[in-house]
């Protein structure tokens, strides 16, 4: 029975990668599988949001079926597709086409959480203890990365097709052009995220991607252990300062007009429902306000209307827009006063940062110092430095200029057909204000961290020195002593021979002090050379092994 016992004791579950194999399906069929469920998930996410505003809105316009009409359009949108509405005054035909870049997330959560599952197969038994737990999470993934990838991509699109056609029933329409290109590219950038994420983030697909760029710039830019590179983070960096001084900035003017904020709200809608649903809008779109801010510190501003450009220098925006509560905050027409040209120190702040991150990596190794087994960096040069920060700021500039594409759009048709920044106008601000100030901040903030290679050596080697040389001077009387002066040195005519016997006592106490010191001396030498070979006999079998 103790036998038994021992035997079932050892006995253990079945192995992980069995229980993988069995309890999940083909690698295609669920990749297909995920897709799909990632785009309803999305669908039934917007139509419980829009079906919850209809239920509580007291005058509707339509019926149930006219509300999810909408949320296919608005989930189409989602993706940056545009869309096309019927219902105008003048019955010409009015495209919307600015998305909400906060409803982007939705989507592309989905589709990367959906890769990554149909990458990895999930994982074990929900029994297991935590070994088999490590050896799940250890073991590699069992679908190839291009099935998981084009099972994804194929279920996705197979559910957003007829959420399509199904949307162009209603009043806004989705515009086959923009829907055959946005909701495919989401689709495929999403899902191959994923899947690269499942696979442990291998550097090898980024160096593929990154194999037209020269090789001395491919460093900078993805380093050599798959991290982002030197660039790569200070261009991540100037994007958040930018974007959080935008986001600053707006709401620093909101505060500033609340009462204009607060009257566009209750004039916009009088029931609560609909109040409710400016302010989910709102919401929505505090990331293109971000951006907006951002383009309007660097200098060429937004566009409110077809030939109406808002700037720090000068406002003028369209004269009959539409009461927003996020419009309230544009500045007055008219021309810019020192209170928006303080706007410019955004720009200033993110170069500033751009260039001290750039720095950083430059003067690295001047600061840390080298693990056993492990190389010294080599301290780059000024010119390598003002390379690195002019990348940065070129990389920096590239994401501004996406992102301001990505936030503007036409709300209606004439005047309403622009809204938002230029790209390029972007572009070229944020290349020209960071190139001026990002590169001497680099290069000068690296001259000064490499002012002194090694500010703080340790102190361990210089206690022992100053403990030796306090042994070997306690023993040696002081430079410039009088010997035979002290406290109870006799002096006058009846001390003289006091003072002859006393040297002579003297001289003995300094010859025994002497040879005592030596001694001394000896014998921590001896134990600092003992200590020495020790540390060599030790170093050595440290590295030996």
């Amino acid at each position: 029975m103790a036998v038994v016992i021992e035997m079932t004791a050892r006995r253990r579950s079945p192995s992980p990668l069995l229980a993988r194999m069995r309890d999940r399906s083909p690698g295609l069929v669920g990749g297909l599988m995920g897709g799909a469920l990632a785009a309803g998930l999305g669908l039934a996410s917007f139509a419980v949001l829009v079906m919850l505003l209809w239920i509580s809105s007291p005058y509707p316009d339509s019926g149930p079926g006219g509300a999810l009409h909408v949320a296919a359009a608005l989930w189409l949108l989602a993706h940056g597709a545009e869309l096309v509405r019927t219902d105008t005054l003048s019955g010409v035909p009015a495209p919307l086409g600015l998305p909400p870049l906060l409803l982007l997330t939705l989507p592309v959560w989905l589709l990367h959480r959906a890769a990554r599952d149909a990458t990895d197969g999930g994982g074990g038994d929900a029994d297991d203890g935590f070994e088999d737990d490590f050896e799940a999470v250890a073991s590699p993934p069992l679908v190839s990365p291009r099935i998981a990838w084009t099972g994804v991509v194929l279920g996705y699109l197979a559910v957003a097709a007829p959420a399509a056609l199904y949307a162009a029933g209603g009043v806004l329409r989705p515009s086959w052009v923009w829907t055959a290109v946005w909701v495919p590219l989401v689709a495929v950038v999403a899902a191959a995220a994923g899947v690269w994420s499942a696979y442990g983030r291998p550097g090898r697909p980024l160096r593929r991607l990154l194999g037209v760029l020269p090789g001395a710039v491919r460093p900078l830019v993805l380093g050599p252990d798959g991290r982002p590179g030197v660039a790569a983070r200070a261009a991540a960096a100037g994007v958040v300062v930018l974007l959080g001084g935008g986001a600053l900035l707006v709401t620093v003017s909101l505060l500033g007009h609340g009462a204009a904020t607060q009257a566009s709200l209750l004039r916009l809608t009088e029931g609560w429902s609909g109040r409710f649903a400016v302010l989910l809008l709102c919401v929505a779109l505090v990331p293109n306000a971000a951006v907006w801010g951002a383009a309007y510190a660097l200098g060429p501003g937004f566009a409110l209307g077809a030939g109406h450009a808002v700037g720090p220098l000068s406002s003028a925006p369209a004269p009959f827009l539409p009461p927003f509560p996020l419009l309230a905050a544009v500045p007055e027409v008219g021309e810019g006063a020192p209170v928006h040209w303080a706007a410019g120190a955004v720009p200033v702040v993110a170069a500033v940062v751009m260039g001290w991150t750039v720095a950083k990596g430059a003067a690295a190794a001047e600061r840390g110092g080298t693990r056993p087994g492990s190389a010294r960096a080599e301290v780059w040069t000024a010119g390598r430095t003002a390379r690195a920060a002019a990348l940065a700021a070129v990389l920096c500039a590239a994401v501004l200029a996406g992102l301001a594409a990505l936030s503007g759009g036409p709300i209606g048709s004439a005047v309403l057909s622009r809204f938002g920044p230029v790209w390029w106008q972007v572009a070229v601000a944020t290349l020209a204000w960071l190139g001026l100030l990002a590169i001497p901040t680099a290069v000068g903030v690296r001259a000064w961290r490499c002012r002194s290679p090694r500010a703080e050596e340790p102190k361990i080697g210089t206690q022992r020195e100053d403990a030796v040389e306090g042994a070997h001077g306690a023993a040696r009387p002081r430079k410039g002593a009088r010997l035979g002066r002290g406290w109870f040195t006799r002096t006058g005519v009846a001390g003289i021979a006091g003072v002859a016997g006393g040297t002579g006592a003297v001289d003995g106490t300094r010859g025994d002090g002497r040879a005592r010191g030596d001694r001394g001396a000896e014998a921590t030498g001896g134990s600092r050379g003992a200590g020495r070979a020790e540390g060599d006999k030790d170093a050595g079998g440290f590295w030996s092994a």
